[in-house]
């Protein structure tokens, strides 16, 4: 397959995304991400928060013999040191090429600019400056990008296509694991002994910048620990 060209147009692109949602939706997602690594190359990233390294692995997999993939970690300043250890068994484990982007301000500077705590008093814009824009910035020379991103996490997240069109950024956005269980991602890190962030054992089922971030209480979903006791439900990385 030839691989997409820079000077594609975001309408060719768009269009190119929504034809390979309609298509790859009973995909495996192996299958997803060797379509996104035969059609965009090096202009191809995954996005990983650490909390795993499901959708890495799989991408080097699909890539395998052919370089390795970029795998973007934004490190805001505020991570669990277990997630910063993850990212670094990551980058020396598996076969993949780690980038990790930071924010324009460090957190003293942020303190300094805004105040103290900006992530209780105004959470979206500490997002914004430490996780958004940075993101933005990382994935100029990409033409998709790869998240892990999963239908059950929560209500937010139930119609989340396997590729899609990322309005925002005018990229290709690919969620290869958008259709998976907790039960699949767990048989997949069992059966090809993927890392994982070691806060997932301790009661987190979502793992954010440590300020934001709880244990799950029973019955919760997912992301139930994030910014808990707020609204806000996403970071701003996905719509």
């Amino acid at each position: 397959m030839t691989t997409v060209q820079q000077e594609r147009t975001a309408e060719e692109l768009k269009a190119l995304a929504e034809q390979a949602g309609r298509d790859l939706e009973d995909a495996t997602a192996l299958e997803i991400l060797q379509w996104a690594v035969d059609t965009f190359g090096d202009r191809f990233c995954v996005t990983s928060s650490m909390e795993d390294a499901v959708v890495a692995h799989l991408a080097s997999r699909a890539r395998k013999g052919a370089g390795q993939v970029d795998v973007v970690f934004l490190d805001t300043g505020y991570h669990f040191p277990e997630t910063i250890g993850t990212r670094d068994a990551v980058e020396a484990v598996m076969d993949v090429n780690v980038i990790t982007l930071t924010p324009k301000r460090t957190v003293a500077e942020q303190d300094a600019e805004f105040g103290p705590r900006l992530h209780d008093r105004d959470p979206d814009l500490c997002c914004k400056m430490r996780k958004v824009q940075p993101l933005e910035e990382g994935l100029k020379n990409y033409l998709a990008w790869a998240t892990g991103l999963r239908r059950d996490e929560s209500p937010t997240r139930a119609n989340t296509p396997v590729v899609g069109w990322d309005e925002k950024r005018q990229k290709v956005k690919i969620s290869p694991i958008a259709r998976w269980s907790q039960d699949d991602v767990d048989a997949y890190v069992a059966e090809h002994g993927v890392l994982t962030n070691p806060l997932l054992m301790d009661g987190y089922g979502s793992v954010g910048c440590a300020p934001c971030t709880r244990r799950l209480l029973e019955g919760e979903d997912a992301r139930a620990g994030r910014w808990a006791g707020r609204s806000k439900t996403e970071c701003g990385l996905h719509g």
